[in-house]
């Protein structure tokens, strides 16, 4: 089991890392990943910029976004968007926020991002969630649960969330699911914003996005294209070490055990 968990602490890395060489991420941004044991529990990096993060960096948090265990790394304070967006969808198990410049555009302008070639099907209909609404002037961060709580509600059944005059927030089941619909939705508000300039956006129609979307979150599809991703990061010798991820694994799951062992302690002594 912790060869599993170390897997899949392994594969947040390497999606953190793909996305940064994809130039999603820069140096701001986050990925997560739902505990596969523990759906009250996530997997993040500590405050940094993304392409840095490393295995070793990984805290787990609870859904309050707070961490299971004492930890003195420095936490990203816009970690309530995952927390909040897990609470929500139990049928979310990654988590992407960015500020990808092919975004931007319609995060500033109000236009309506829509998939506009079959791969980007998979981010289907998104919709605008605007923090002033609700809050007033901020400093543009999501910061307060009830902040991240109601970019969930905009979120909502979606896949993805534009942030106005911010940036975006990708959900998927998996992690390389995420990473698909992540990266080809920014491929897609490139190729739109380029269509625009030409005058005429023809997008796919509620058919398409639902037959292509379909077809493209299978494993063949989010594989094929994982693999292709990973070889890239190879190229730029990004690719992360396994053995941190086993430590890790190894390191949490004692933790867990031990913590269990302390409640049911206290259990005793208290009956």
């Amino acid at each position: 089991m912790a060869d599993d968990l170390a897997e899949l602490l392994h594969e947040l890395i390497v999606a953190t890392r793909i996305l940064a060489n994809q130039n999603v991420l820069d140096a701001f941004g986050h990925v997560s990943v739902r505990h596969p044991r523990d759906a009250q529990r996530y997997f993040i990096s500590r405050h940094q910029a993304p392409e840095l993060a490393e295995v070793a960096d990984l805290v787990e948090l609870n859904l309050d976004s707070e961490p299971v265990r004492p930890t003195e790394f420095r936490l990203y304070s816009e970690r309530v968007i995952h927390g909040e967006i897990y609470k929500a969808r139990p049928d979310v198990n990654a988590v992407c926020h960015h500020h990808s410049h092919a975004v931007l555009p319609f995060c500033i302008s109000g236009q309506q991002l829509v998939p506009v070639f079959h791969l980007p099907a998979v981010i289907g209909q998104v919709p605008f969630w605007d923090q002033r609404d609700e809050f007033g002037d901020t400093n543009m961060l999501v910061v307060k649960p009830e902040e991240g709580a109601s970019l969930a509600r905009a979120l909502g059944a979606n896949w993805m969330v534009l942030m106005r005059r911010h940036g975006a927030t990708v959900a998927g089941t998996s992690l390389r699911e995420l990473t698909f619909r992540t990266v080809f939705g920014c491929e897609n508000a490139a190729l739109q914003s380029a269509a625009m300039a030409h005058g005429h956006v023809d997008s796919l129609s509620p058919g398409e996005i639902e037959l292509s979307s379909t077809h493209s979150v299978r494993p063949p599809s989010t594989n094929r294209a994982w693999d292709y991703w990973v070889r890239r990061v190879e190229k730029a010798r990004l690719m992360p070490s396994k053995v941190q991820a086993k430590r890790s694994a190894t390191t949490a799951k004692r933790s867990k055990a031990k913590a269990a062992k302390s409640t049911k302690a206290k259990r005793r002594h208290w009956s």
